[in-house]
């Protein structure tokens, strides 16, 4: 692997994906609230990023979801790397930042069907969030969910 996957790597939306599912569907969490590192609501997985060659979910495309004032992100898409998850349950998502870090994080703008030629285009959602990029040589996997192999990993519907 190389330096440069984030830059080059095929990530496709599961909500737009009719033939891709969690492989646990405890693991889908789109819907649930996003709770910052103090347990503050600031946002909602609205989707989830999928790395299909790697068959790995990457990053949580958040945003308001429409449900009111408590969304403090407002009608902003942003994207969270999965190395960021402290803790799951079953209405909500804990990531190991603080609230004012996810709504400054970088816009993401969801309508982008295809990479843009911008050099390491992912990277900058994981240097906000204070990652190493996925796949570049001080890589690691991070957080208590993305250790344990299998977590998060997508597969094709039969």
């Amino acid at each position: 692997m190389t330096d440069t996957m984030t830059s080059t790597a095929s990530l496709v939306r599961l909500s737009k994906e009719d033939d891709l599912m969690v492989a646990n569907s405890d693991e889908d969490i789109r819907g649930r609230k996003v709770l910052d590192k103090s347990g503050e609501e600031i946002a909602e997985v609205e989707d989830l990023l999928l790395d299909v060659s790697q068959k790995e979910v990457r990053f949580l495309m958040v945003g308001s979801g429409g449900h009111g004032p408590a969304k403090k992100i407002g009608k902003k898409k942003s994207l969270i790397p999965v190395e960021a998850i402290i803790a799951i349950d079953e209405d909500s998502v804990t990531v190991d930042q603080s609230g004012d870090d996810i709504i400054g994080a970088p816009e993401y703008d969801p309508a982008i069907v295809e990479v843009p030629k911008e050099k390491n285009y992912w990277d900058k959602w994981y240097g906000w969030y204070g990652y190493y990029p996925y796949g570049g040589p001080y890589y690691r996997y991070g957080g208590p969910y993305y250790r344990y192999p299998g977590y998060f990993r997508v597969y094709r519907r039969f």
